[in-house]
């Protein structure tokens, strides 16, 4: 009856990759009968086992003949008797070093036989000396699916725990490793990321088993949160290459994946040496576009600008961060880039007194530009303005009559002109105006009733553009290469292009936090709103879009209480609008939990902190038991690698791009 229910068994899980296992089993128990001994995969039998975790007992010969076993390798566990139960088979981590019920008495002994120095041991005592035991976590079990034998299935827990002289450890061979790294990765949109690495050493022994592929399947990225950890220099930014180029190669027939890569190094998008002179752009220069604020002799890229009229408050505080960075300390010029100014979309919301200042600050911000030459689309402002609130037509600051008749009258006007509808007239109105006020502060046209017509910020405002000693706007000069009067034009360009299936490399290099921070608001924003618009009008179809992120703990800062800005949106909603998400920083607990607890997929290299690591492991109970490799292995594209099809830790040699 035992045979015909293997038969049975056999027939019925034929073309599933489970049979590998009775393929090994029974090559184990010819070579045990024929006492081949060192050819064996068998590593010893188990001394204690429990739902979580096991003890094995092992010997020395068995160890080196599977060229050894260490911390965080995978073992199996076997019933000693499967009798017709459907193959199956328990997977067991290696975690440490146990000790044995006679570990006192095998320390005695050795303490003896060195203190006696005995050249080497007899046989009888050697044989005794060799025996040890290995702490391993239960990982779970694989099995053939009960209501399809032809499916392989994965669960996390084991069915039953019997008495632990009825399993037999044994070191997976090649074919099995393949299945327990591989065998349920998604079948579609395959890609081979690295090689399983078990341990930081390379010096392997005779039977070890290498060159076993590690699969990830693209399905697992889409419309997900995929996290980057490690120490600088060690191998994110690769993977993050490999990430972003199995995804051009798995949408390589219907371009059905959009990438934006937030480029804050310029490495996606030039060459250099580190990466073997080619970049992930000059690899797929047919689906790859450049946006570059600075181009680059060797790099075809369109030019990113930002426009410094249409965005004032993201603006001014780009300007603030390249005057510090520029090392321009002068009051006037310090109080200049303090000033908080409102976005055009704020003002419709203002009552009528406080939308006329905030207006009056923009248009002193703009005055200052236009000093400064930076060029302007006037009708697209006109446009833009009458959008935003019907008071700042025409350029016109609407000052009273009294206050223009008086300060043209100090100048060498007799009489005010009729108000400005041009930046030239609005800059000239405003320098007359600035310097009125400086000469006359006492003066009664200055106040509006009990409240002064310019407060702090709009003073400084003026005493920028109009300084009694400096230069003024044209320290500003210098900044004109990061605008242009038509950007906002790149946003539709960058949507067009991710609806096409291509990538888009910003490359960012050289530039400020503030610039960097400020394309990226910019453009996740927009393409958050085109992913909504198309959620709702029911077109998101099977399109998605990815971003990747560098230096993630700029843009998702732990302490941040704001679960409606755009970042947190992503987070949470970023699955149902069909955008997936890689983020990289050195560390778990610089990135907000929110964004943490919906992530799906991770690497991790090495980090330095046991608090990282615990964190680690406490986000994702996966990690729990590898954190000492973690700490230990510094080797370059090491990593501990999780995705949705893995159910564990797979210790990953990443390919160099």
């Amino acid at each position: 009856m035992g045979e015909l229910g293997n038969l049975v068994n056999t027939a019925a899980t034929q073309g599933n990759p489970i049979d590998v296992l009775r393929t090994f089993l029974q090559r184990e128990d010819q070579m045990e009968q024929a006492r081949r001994t060192t050819d064996m995969r068998f590593v010893g039998y188990v001394l204690e086992l429990g739902f979580d975790s096991a003890k094995i007992i092992t010997s020395d010969p068995y160890k080196l003949s599977v060229g050894g076993i260490p911390r965080g390798s995978f073992l199996i566990m076997t019933p000693v008797n499967a009798g017709n139960t459907p193959p199956h088979f328990t997977l067991l981590r290696v975690t440490g070093v146990s000790p044995t019920p006679l570990s006192n008495q095998v320390q005695q002994t050795y303490f003896e036989l060195h203190k006696k120095s005995m050249p080497e041991l007899d046989v009888w005592t050697q044989s005794e000396l060799q025996w040890g035991a290995l702490d391993c976590n239960v990982l779970g079990m694989f099995y053939a699916n009960p209501q399809n034998m032809r499916e392989l299935q994965f669960s996390g827990d084991v069915n039953n725990v019997v008495s632990a002289h009825r399993y037999k450890v044994f070191a997976p061979d090649e074919a099995l490793l393949r299945l327990i790294v591989n065998g349920m990765v998604k079948p579609e949109e395959r890609a081979t990321i690295g090689m399983l690495r078990t341990m930081e050493c390379g010096l392997f022994s005779s039977g070890t088993v290498t060159d076993i592929p590690v699969e990830i399947s693209m399905k697992d990225f889409k419309g997900c949160r995929t996290a980057m950890f490690g120490k600088t220099r060690l191998g994110k930014s690769n993977v993050v290459k490999l990430l972003a180029q199995a995804m051009l190669d798995a949408t390589a027939n219907d371009n059905s994946v959009g990438q934006l890569i937030f480029d804050v190094n310029g490495e996606y998008a030039n060459d250099n040496p580190q990466d073997g002179n080619r970049s992930l752009r000059s690899a797929n220069e047919s689906r790859c576009q450049v946006y570059a604020l600075t181009t680059r002799p060797n790099t075809p890229s369109r030019p990113l600008r930002l426009n410094f009229y249409e965005q004032p408050a993201a603006c001014l505080e780009v300007i603030a961060s390249l005057l510090d960075q520029d090392n321009q300390r002068s009051n006037y010029i310090r109080s200049f880039a303090s000033v908080s100014l409102p976005t055009l979309a704020e003002l419709p919301g203002m009552s009528e007194s406080d939308r006329t200042r905030a207006v009056r600050k923009i248009q002193m911000y703009w005055a200052s530009l236009n000093k400064a030459g930076f060029p302007a689309d006037e009708a697209r402002l006109r446009a833009l303005r009458v959008v935003a609130t019907q008071y700042v037509r025409h350029f016109d600051c609407h000052f009273n009559a009294a206050l223009r008749t008086a300060a043209y009258a100090a100048s060498v006007e007799d009489q005010p002109p009729p108000a400005p509808t041009n930046l030239d007239e609005l800059r000239a109105e405003l320098e007359v105006i600035a310097k009125f006020r400086r000469e006359a502060p006492n003066s009664p046209h200055l106040m509006s009733g009990a409240r002064p017509v310019f407060d702090p910020d709009m003073v400084a405002l003026l005493d920028f553009l109009n300084p009694a000693t400096g230069t003024g706007p044209a320290v500003l000069r210098s900044y004109i290469g990061y605008h242009a009067a038509d950007a906002s034009n790149f946003q539709t360009e960058i949507l067009d292009l991710l609806d096409q299936g291509g990538t888009v490399i910003l490359d960012l290099g050289n530039a400020t936090d503030s610039i960097r921070r400020y394309f990226s608001n910019l453009l996740s924003i927009a393409v958050f709103r085109a992913q909504e618009t198309k959620f709702v009008s029911n077109t998101l179809c099977n399109r998605y879009v990815q971003l990747y992120f560098e230096e993630a703990h700029n843009l998702f800062p732990p302490d941040s209480k704001d679960l409606t800005g755009v970042y947190a949106r992503f987070a949470k909603e970023g699955a149902k609008f069909h955008i997936g998400m890689v983020y990289s920083t050195q560390s778990p607990s610089t990135i907000n939990k929110e964004l943490l607890a919906q992530t799906e997929n991770f690497f991790v290299g090495h980090l330095s902190s046991q608090d990282e690591t615990r964190a680690l492991s406490r986000l994702q109970i996966a990690f729990d038991g590898v954190e000492d490799d973690i700490l230990r292995a510094k080797t370059p594209g090491y990593m501990r690698m999780l995705t949705m099809s893995h159910r564990f830790v797979v210790p990953t040699q990443a390919f160099r791009f």
